[in-house]
């Protein structure tokens, strides 16, 4: 990750990030288990957790914050992310968790209106990849921030 987007980015994205680095106590990356709820409270309304499976649908939503169901308009656990995504378009979408698998590093992305149905959005979204056996990504954790949403 370049260092530029962390002089603009919503302090929360930095705050989650600096919790992800340290749960990795000198590995590449921590295990889902490392990340415990009851110390990431303030954010866990607009955490997307995302299981990477090793068939045709790659991605799928295992947990998705009520206030990230909230401002989807629905709540797609369970489903692919190729046919439940949330931004500019599929590919784009796919294209992030399969760059934070590929590089097993954070990824920030800042996102300024993109139309979903009759509403523009702005967010940053900051992915971070967790692993059980410290070299395969095996399920990429989301906090998605700075949303203005409005009617076209």
């Amino acid at each position: 990750m370049t260092q530029d987007w962390r002089l603009s980015c919503h302090p929360d994205i930095l705050k989650l990030l600096a919790y992800w680095q340290q749960k990795c106590d000198g590995r590449l990356m921590p295990s889902r288990g490392d990340i415990k709820p009851e110390e990431i409270v303030g954010f866990l309304p607009y955490i997307i957790l995302v299981d990477v499976v090793p068939d045709e649908r790659r991605f799928i939503y295992r947990l998705v914050g009520t206030g990230e169901a909230q401002v989807r308009g629905n709540d797609p656990t369970g489903k692919p992310v190729g046919e439940n995504y949330f931004a500019a378009s599929r590919d784009l979408a796919l294209g992030r968790y399969e760059k934070v698998c590929a590089t097993r590093a954070p990824l920030y992305a800042d996102d300024n209106n993109f139309q979903v149905d009759d509403r523009y959005v702005s967010e940053a979204c900051l992915f971070l990849p967790l692993s059980e056996n410290g070299e395969t990504v095996n399920m990429v954790m989301v906090l998605s921030v700075n949303r203005d949403l409005y009617n076209s």
